[in-house]
């Protein structure tokens, strides 16, 4: 089990002292299913990438806006989903989110 209250306060502190102003932390890998643990410094973006199969955001901390598409501006205590479009994340206070990845869909053997 993982604290994430814990873990956020951790990677926002690695998060502000990091060159790159971001820190990461796999918290669940499931088979598909991955929960990374995102922390970015004011002002830090994760570039343009595209998503995997499913995915959502959920701030625990600051404000967050997803670019590339039409999407609100994402704070703390709120979950969305991501869109299959290319997009990328900035932080526009220091952030930490969870983010959720389906990376696949297990077939079913015939």
């Amino acid at each position: 089990m993982t604290d994430l209250s814990q873990a956020a306060r951790e990677q926002l502190a690695a998060a502000r002292s990091a060159e790159n102003g971001r820190n990461a932390k796999l918290v669940v890998h499931d088979g598909v299913l991955r929960q990374s643990l995102i922390a970015l410094a004011a002002g830090t973006e994760l570039g343009e990438h595209s998503s995997p199969p499913a995915a959502s955001i959920y701030v625990l901390e600051g404000r967050v806006q997803v670019t590339g598409f039409d999407q609100p501006v994402i704070a703390a205590g709120e979950i969305t989903v991501l869109t299959h479009e290319r997009h990328a994340v900035l932080a526009l206070e220091d952030s930490v989110f969870l983010l959720t990845t389906v990376t696949g869909v297990p077939t079913a053997e015939a």
